[in-house]
């Protein structure tokens, strides 16, 4: 049998369970034996653990106990030191290194996860009892040596949080919570990190990737390991990011690609803790409000590239146009039934056998592909492809890639598993991947589908040198940059259509949520996952309207149209069929009606975009990120803001007409009709438009919008208009010309100067 540890084939590695184990080794925190001020490089000593089973009134409990080493020969430290490592990356940003490895601490010059990182921001440091105090214009950290603790305070000397150790004797039970420590397991004396920190009362958290589960992360446990996750109604995830933002002011990126588990709060109330599956641990503490924790972040991993115009049209597809004769079909009607549309993607069928990757069109079913694109480029219509790096046994190219050493191999040269699977570590493998690519793209393909990516195999003996472990959650970070460089090299513009995803992926955009389900919880946990994805350095995100799985009921497909109209990119893909002409004539008449209002509002989309990846930010963004002061938003998941001057609340149960709203502060004017305007700092319940959904537009905000068109190719941009939303003609903000240059729309921007402004004018 080809596959090896079954257990471990694409299902998660929760690193946590090593710490509740009895039979491991456990190393916690004790001090700091020395410290230098000019490097900020200590050493801290740890001191040597074991559970011990402890049988009270029925009741099993495993707390600490002080162990001797059993060595031999007895040589092996029962209190070990280790290098440490602090620097101030920015202002606001404090980063912990250490190694548990007894190797020199490692630079990160040769990271894929990062995109720059400095440390030579100005530090004051001044002696305190038992410990040091550093600080920035930003933050103010005090080290204190014994016991070791770690206290990280804002500007203003307010706690944010610190790090925990046994001397802090929160519990009866010595080893609630876990303390800053690591372990050596039994089985194969493997070294795996615990870093715990405090939580306060009344504290939450958000990020953590592409999460389905509840936004407010606080009480959970994530598990960071990519896996199809098969819907969004699960807790795997296919785009898990090591990164999470608390309420109480600060947000920590744990750099590396180790299997991470977040326990944030989820065992003990009061602490939080980064486990992962290595020896390092290098962990950055931003400061800030939610909006500058994601700029710092986004610094240190890197900014999403503004996809083209295009792109935030419509992206028409299903499983699966397997033909020349259905994608013109498509096409066709497109334009008979007046769609505004911009993609026409083909899934898994345009190979001669579906879903058997080979980068060839079916040469019985295409014609002529070339004419075939420059026809349908004609009508303004761009082509998407699917494809996939896994390579079955009758696969035409499966001989080539083993031959070539391209694929993931166990240690004794062998595939893992029946399928060949490329090795992005792999310089050669790349580089062959990108050509096959390249001709397409050279035939005038503009986008590729990155699907899969999440199954990397464990026990994989990769090109890089790093086993799979490291390697597993850096595949889709590898896979989706070999597509992203290839595409702009060809065609000129950084896109993707990518399902999975690490952090510094967000560089390479855009992604999409998956194979979600066909129902109300499908579509709240898409919600949810890429509200969550946005606040861990995600600007763009999509999702498969009306669900994935089965045909889309009607009504649901109706409401999710309408939450498709402010998500940053929106695609119709699923089981048959998703084109609005093979439902009744009333959903096909509202589906125009949505679609229209899209296009009508893509200069706002647009201009939002570019402000956004300038800054980090998600266009699709909680009311907490945008709203952090206002505690009613802490656990809002089911309303969002679409950049900063939309409010949007979806529809999530059947043949709903109204639902309740939550409006911050300010007056809230009805998109749908902007001659009605509702109070803020207030829940309402409030009646849906004719679009299925609910769209607010802050008082003063100006949206700037165009007459609809078939494709944006065919915008008139003549037609540029702002819309100033107010009551009795308040001041107005909104995005500036400077975002309506030449270079973007083509028009000049001294005519844009004299547009006019259209007056949305509510008493």
């Amino acid at each position: 049998m080809k596959i090896e540890n079954y257990k471990y084939l694409g299902q998660q590695i929760d690193i946590s369970e090593h710490f509740y184990s009895i039979g491991n080794i456990y190393f916690n925190i004790q001090e700091m034996t020395d410290f230098d001020e000019n490097t900020l490089t200590g050493t801290i000593r740890f001191k040597r653990y074991e559970r011990k089973g402890r049988l009270g009134f029925n009741l099993y409990t495993c707390p600490f106990e002080e162990a001797r080493s059993w060595t031999f020969p007895p040589a092996y430290s029962d209190t070990p030191s280790y290098p440490i490592r602090f620097s101030f990356v920015e202002e606001n940003v404090l980063r912990i290194y250490t190694s548990y490895s007894n190797m020199p601490l490692e630079n990160d010059h040769d990271s894929v996860m990062l995109s720059q990182v400095g440390d030579s921001i100005k530090v004051s440091k001044e002696r305190v009892e038992n410990g040091i105090q550093l600080r920035t214009s930003a933050l103010e950290v005090v080290i204190q040596f014994a016991p070791f603790s770690v206290v990280i305070k804002d500007k203003d000397g307010k706690l944010l949080t610190k790090t925990l150790n046994m001397e802090d004797g929160m519990c009866l039970l010595n080893c609630n919570p876990l303390p800053f420590s690591y372990l050596q397991t039994e089985s194969d004396m493997k070294k795996y990190a615990a870093a715990s920190f405090a939580i306060s009362p009344n504290e939450h958290f958000y990020g953590c990737g592409e999460s389905f589960t509840k936004l407010d992360k606080t009480g959970q446990k994530i598990v960071l390991w990519t896996k199809d996750a098969h819907g969004a109604e699960t807790q795997d995830m296919y785009k898990p990011i090591p990164f999470y933002m608390s309420s109480k002011g600060y947000g920590i990126f744990t750099h590396t690609s180790a299997p991470v588990t977040f326990d944030l709060g989820h065992s003990y109330a009061e602490a939080q803790t980064i486990f992962i599956g290595e020896e390092d641990v290098d962990l950055f503490v931003i400061a800030g409000n939610p909006k500058e924790i994601l700029e710092s972040y986004t610094n240190i991993t890197g900014k999403s590239k503004v996809p083209p115009l295009w792109s935030f049209g419509l992206w028409m597809s299903r499983i699966t146009y397997d033909s020349e004769v259905q994608a013109r079909e498509v096409a066709e009607k497109l334009q008979k039934y007046q769609i505004p549309c911009d993609v026409i993607h083909l899934d898994t069928g345009w190979f001669e056998h579906d879903w058997r990757c080979d980068y060839q069109f079916s040469s019985s079913r295409f014609d002529d592909p070339k004419k075939m694109i420059d026809d349908l480029r004609e009508s303004g219509y761009h082509i998407c492809l699917w494809q996939l790096p896994y390579f079955t046994p009758n696969n035409a190219l499966f001989s080539e890639i083993v031959e070539k050493g391209y694929a993931v191999v166990n240690a004794d040269g062998k595939l893992p598993t029946d399928d060949a699977i490329l090795d992005f570590s792999n310089p050669e493998a790349v580089e062959w991947y990108q050509n096959k690519l390249q001709g397409l793209l050279e035939l005038g393909v503009d986008a590729i589908k990155v699907d899969f990516g999440e199954g990397a195999p464990v026990t994989g003996a990769y090109h890089s040198g790093q086993s799979g472990m490291l390697e597993h959650n850096l595949y889709p970070l590898r896979y989706n940059k070999a597509v992203a460089d290839i595409t702009e090299k060809v065609t000129g513009e950084s896109i993707i259509w990518g399902r999975s995803a690490w952090a510094g992926s967000q560089r390479y955009p855009l992604h999409w949520g998956g194979d979600c389900e066909n129902t109300n919880m499908g579509m709240l946990g898409s919600l949810r996952s890429g509200l969550s994805l946005g606040m861990s350095g995600f600007t763009y995100w999509s999702h498969d309207a009306g669900g994935f799985v089965r045909k889309s009921p009607e009504e649901l497909y109706e409401r999710w149209m309408f939450m498709g109209i402010f998500t940053s990119h929106l695609r119709c893909h699923g089981m048959p069929p998703k084109e609005p002409w093979n439902y009744s004539e009333k959903f096909l008449e509202l589906f125009r009606k949505q679609m229209n209002l899209r296009y009508r509002i893509l200069p706002y989309i647009f201009a939002q975009s570019i402000k956004s990846s300038a800054s980090g930010y998600p266009i699709m963004r909680s009311m907490f990120f945008e709203f952090p002061e206002d505690k009613n938003c802490l656990g809002i998941e089911d309303q969002y803001m679409f950049g900063e001057d939309i409010l949007v609340a979806p529809l999530f149960e059947d043949n709903a007409r109204e639902r309740a709203v939550y409006l911050p502060e300010g007056k809230w004017i009805d998109l749908q009709h902007p001659g009605v305007f509702y109070e803020g700092n207030r829940w309402l319940t409030i009646p849906a438009g004719e679009l299925r959904g609910i769209a607010l537009v802050r008082e003063g905000a100006v949206i700037p919008m165009v007459d609809a068109a078939i494709t944006t190719s065919k915008i008139d941009w003549e037609s540029l208009r702002y819309h100033w939303f107010t009551i009795e003609e308040s001041s107005c903000t909104g995005t500036g010309l400077e975002y309506f240059t030449k270079s973007i729309f083509d028009i000049d921007k001294q005519k844009l100067n004299q547009l006019a402004m259209v007056l949305h004018r509510t008493e």
